[in-house]
C-alpha cells in the first residue's frame, strides 16, 4: 500500500466528502463540503484538484455534480464503506441522535480510573465538544453501555477521545466476535 501523506486541510475535506457521500451517496459538491468545513468553496475546488490527481476523489460533471470518494479514499481515511448502517443511540446533554460507530478501542482498560476509548464514527464530530458528557448503548451485536466525557475531539477523523466514567455489559450478544469494540494488544 502507497503511503500518501495529507495536509490537515486535504484531510478535513477528504473527510467531510466522504461523510457527505456516506449518507447521500450521491455527489457532494464543493460548496456543501466548504460549508461543512467553514471554508471557501473555490478553496475546497482548488484542493480536490490535488486529491483527484492522488486518486482520492472523481469529479462528477452536470447540474447534479460534485465529487465521489475512491476506494483510495476510504483507505487513507482507515474507514470503510458502509451499504446497510447498523446505528447506535448516542445521547449528548439529554438529546438522543442515531450514530454510526465505525470503531471503539480501549486504551488503557487495565487501569479503571484511567480508563479510555477512543471512539471513531461514520459521521462528523464537530457538534461534539471537548467536556461533553456523552453516552453509546444499545449497538447491534453489542450489547454494550459506554458513558463519560468527552476529553478531545478529532473532526478530520470523525473520532473522539472519551473518558470512560461507565462501561457495561447490558447482556450476552451471539454476534459477539463480529462486533466494533477492539482492545489494544
Amino acid at each position: 500500500m502507497v503511503t500518501i501523506d495529507l495536509t490537515s486541510s486535504q484531510r478535513a475535506i477528504l473527510t467531510a466528502l466522504v461523510n457527505g457521500y456516506q449518507g447521500e451517496e450521491s455527489p457532494v459538491p464543493a460548496k456543501t463540503i466548504a460549508a461543512t468545513i467553514d471554508r471557501e468553496p473555490r478553496t475546497v475546488r482548488n484542493q480536490m484538484s490535488s486529491l483527484n490527481s492522488l486518486g482520492l476523489v472523481e469529479g462528477v460533471p452536470g447540474p447534479h455534480g460534485g465529487y465521489e470518494p475512491t476506494d483510495a479514499a476510504y483507505d487513507i481515511l482507515d474507514r470503510q464503506p458502509v451499504d446497510d448502517p447498523e446505528t447506535a443511540v448516542l445521547a449528548r446533554e439529554f438529546d438522543r441522535v442515531d450514530a454510526v460507530v465505525d470503531d471503539i478501542t480501549f486504551t488503557n482498560v487495565h487501569h479503571p480510573e484511567l480508563c479510555r476509548a477512543r471512539i471513531r464514527f461514520q459521521e462528523s464530530v464537530q457538534s461534539l465538544g471537548e467536556g461533553d458528557a456523552i453516552a453509546i448503548g444499545a449497538m447491534p451485536h453489542v450489547d454494550l453501555l459506554i458513558a463519560g466525557e468527552i476529553e478531545a475531539v478529532e473532526p478530520s477523523r470523525n473520532r473522539i477521545l472519551l473518558d470512560v466514567a461507565r462501561l457495561e455489559a447490558t447482556g450476552a450478544s451471539s454476534d459477539a466476535h463480529d462486533s466494533p469494540v477492539n482492545t489494544p494488544d
